[in-house]
This record gives structure tokens, sequence and C-alpha cells, in this order.
């Protein structure tokens, strides 16, 4: 009970820039919590079905291949049906290629998105909190001028407390979004690296280079 209540205490007493504080973080918790949901999805879909596409580009059976990647929306999937797709109309190794290139430039953008903003709200909170107690300290500064000299050192220290608290809860916020931040951005980066390696796989499984010259 007394841990709650010092928070309350610490919230109102850092005054109006605590609520857009609190905005921020709500936003960046939300987009955090997505950005994991949707990643760890895809990986776990894309690892599902390249787990029942290589069966089928290892035996040649392109055709149910491309059908199989169709009819999935998962990345790997789309990247696949792209190069697949290209292989029914041309055996050249750089036409398909640049098909599944075409397929990741759209799937790329869909696994990195909205993660940036994370960045950006960690430092949006911490520069809230500066101009918070930057206002708090012009309004202390202004009511200490008016008030009894025996009492200014006491009234300045208090205020200078209460104007410190948006700072502290500023970077409370933004630390941990910039950890979250590296943490998702690792986890796309990781995600974007398998399905340029599978690209690959299929690539070489495909078109080897000895179709580079086959019309």
């Amino acid at each position: 009970m007394d841990i709650y209540n010092n928070v309350v205490l610490f919230f109102q007493q850092g005054g109006v820039f605590m609520y857009p504080i609190v905005a921020v973080l709500a936003v960046g918790l939300a987009i955090a919590i997505e950005r994991w949901i949707y990643l760890s999805y895809a990986r776990a879909r894309n690892r599902q079905i390249w787990n029942r596409l290589m069966p089928l580009l290892q035996a040649g059976k392109f055709d149910e291949a491309r059908v199989l990647a169709e009819n999935q929306k998962a990345g790997i999937s789309r990247i696949l049906s792209y190069g697949l797709e290209r292989l029914g109309l041309t055996k050249r190794r750089d036409a398909v290629e640049m098909a599944m290139e075409e397929g990741l430039m759209e799937v790329v953008p869909r696994v990195e998105k909205r993660t940036h903003y994370l960045a950006t709200l960690a430092n949006i909170a911490t520069l809230l909190g500066l101009l918070g107690t930057i206002i708090g300290l012009i309004d202390a500064f202004t009511a200490v001028s008016n008030a009894n000299p025996a009492e200014r050192a006491d009234m300045l220290s208090a205020s200078i407390s209460v104007a410190m608290n948006t700072t502290a809860f500023g970077l409370m916020v933004g630390i941990p979004l910039l950890l979250i931040h590296a943490v998702l951005q690792t986890k796309s980066t990781q995600l974007i690296d398998s399905l340029e390696m599978a690209s690959v796989k299929v690539l070489n499984l495909i078109a080897g280079p000895e179709q580079e010259s086959a019309a």
C-alpha cells in the first residue's frame, strides 16, 4: 500500500507534463506488444510454410509448390510465389531472382513497420520530462522571488524536488522504450535475414547456375 501511495504522490507532484508522458508510454507499449506478437507469429508461420514447401521443391514439384505458396499469407510464401511464378515463364536465374527480390521488397516494410516509432517515443518522453522540469523550475523561482527571505531556501528545495519528478519519469519511460526498440529491431533483422537466406536456398535449388543462359 505504501508503494502505491508513493507512486500516486510521485505522479501528482510531477505536474501536468506527467500526463503526456503516460500517453507516450501507453502508445509505446501498444506498439511494442503488437510488434512482438506479429514478429513471433510471422517467424513461426514462415517456418511452418518452409517445412511444407521444401519437400516439394526438392522433389521438383514446382507447380504444386507455387499453388501452395500462393494460397498462404506468410512472408516466405509471398516471396517464393513470385519466384515460382516467374520460373513458369522463364528458366533464367536473374529473372527468377528479380521476382523474388520484388516479393522481399513487399515483405520487409511489413516486418519493420512501426518499430522505429519506439525510438522516437523514447526521445519524446525524455524531452517532455526535461520540459516539465524547466517549466517547474521557472514557476518555482517565480514563487520564491515573492516569498519571505527566511522561507526561500526551503521553498526552493521543495519546488526543485517536485520539478525533477518529470525528468525522472521521462527517463523511466524513455530508457525501457529504447531497450524494447533494440530488442524488436534485432528480432526484425533476424526475420529478414532468414527470409533472404531462404530465398537464396530456393533460388539455387530451382534455378541453378547452369540455367543462367537459358531462354
